[in-house]
């Protein structure tokens, strides 16, 4: 058996401490984001959303970028020309 010292300070400072068994931790996590189920017109706009996606994928017209704003921005660049 191995023993854990956390100090109370660490434990005051971050207001507590929650130990769980991984698996319980996994199921947590993966309920904490809502799950949304399309159906009828939604479903088949996202449907053609993804395939439309994947064929420029392919066809390499997508842009990398660290995040939103950064694909934005690069996006409006290509536009201009």
């Amino acid at each position: 058996m191995n023993t854990i010292t956390i100090s109370k300070s660490k434990i005051d400072r971050d207001e507590g401490v929650v130990i769980l068994p991984i698996k319980k931790y996994e199921e947590l996590v993966s309920n904490a984001i809502p799950t949304y189920y399309l159906t009828g017109k939604e479903a088949k706009k996202a449907d053609r959303l993804f395939v439309e996606g994947m064929r420029e994928y392919k066809a390499g017209r997508t842009i990398k970028a660290g995040s939103i704003k950064d694909a934005l921005r690069t996006y409006g660049k290509n536009r201009k020309h």
